[in-house]
């Protein structure tokens, strides 16, 4: 069986996330979600907010594991026998840089390889960045988060 790792900064977790997580776990059977700590970004949620909301919304889902990391994707891939990088795609505008990402990550280690999966028509405006926005105004974020996230986003 592959092992495969999703990783991102998951600040919030959205349903686009959740999808992919969803779908990458059933065809890969087993699916670690790393939360990663990324420099470039002023993180809302703590790395063990982010762990925890994770772990509430993929518990029904088998085979998922949330772990956290620092450091370079690849290398974590490497020290623990994954062989598949999983990423999402919403759009044209997420392919130059997830094409970047999946170069580097296969310079620094060759044995893993980069699976895109296309974010679902209906999921496809649904960014991180979108959903803290629309919190910050108090607009309704229920069709873009699981409820355990609205409710973390409210407090």
């Amino acid at each position: 069986m592959l092992k495969a790792l999703y990783a991102g900064s998951f600040d919030p977790v959205t349903n686009g996330h959740l999808d992919i997580i969803e779908r990458a776990a059933h065809t890969f059977g087993t699916l670690t979600v790393l939360v990663m700590k990324n420099e470039t970004k002023t993180p809302l949620f703590s790395v063990a907010e982010r762990v925890s909301l994770l772990k509430q919304v993929t518990a029904h889902i088998p085979g998922v594991s949330v772990e956290t990391a620092e450091g370079f994707t690849a290398d974590y891939a490497r020290k623990n026998g994954v062989s598949v990088l999983v990423r999402g795609l919403r759009g044209a505008e997420d392919i130059e840089p997830e094409m970047e990402m999946a170069h580097f990550n296969k310079d620094r280690n060759p044995q893993a390889e980069t699976v895109f999966f296309p974010a679902r028509e209906e999921l496809r405006a649904i960014s991180s960045s979108s959903v803290k926005e629309a919190a910050r105004t108090g607009a309704d974020i229920s069709a873009f988060v699981p409820p355990c996230v609205a409710s973390a986003l409210k407090r």
